[in-house]
């Protein structure tokens, strides 16, 4: 069976964590999911450079949060926030590619 990440997330955002920079954040609906999810190691930088397609060197890292059952991703900003060309000022559109994300739920630990 196959879910998808919008449907175990309570929040998927992004945001700029500078002009440079993206952060997007997962916030889980469950500890088991939340826990599944970051046992499994689905979530990797391979993941998010190919969502976002960019080169795997430009994910700074991804950071597991227990305390909020997050998790976090950094990446360089294909277009410099404000600059001629950037479409989200804010970064705070960029969590679209996350939304269809599907796993196959017998698959995670």
């Amino acid at each position: 069976m196959k879910v998808k990440l919008r449907d175990i997330a309570e929040v998927i955002r992004s945001k700029n964590s500078g002009p440079y920079e993206l952060t997007i954040d997962i916030i889980f609906k469950e500890w088991e999911m939340f826990d599944r999810i970051v046992k499994s190691g689905i979530f990797n930088k391979q993941l998010i450079a190919d969502l976002y397609d960019i080169d795997e060197n430009d994910v700074f890292g991804i950071v597991e949060f227990l305390p909020a059952k997050a998790i976090k991703a950094s990446m360089r900003r294909k277009i410099v926030s404000g600059s001629i060309g950037d479409t989200d000022v804010y970064g705070a559109q960029q969590h679209a590619p996350l939304l269809d994300v599907e796993f196959e739920l017998e698959g995670l630990i």
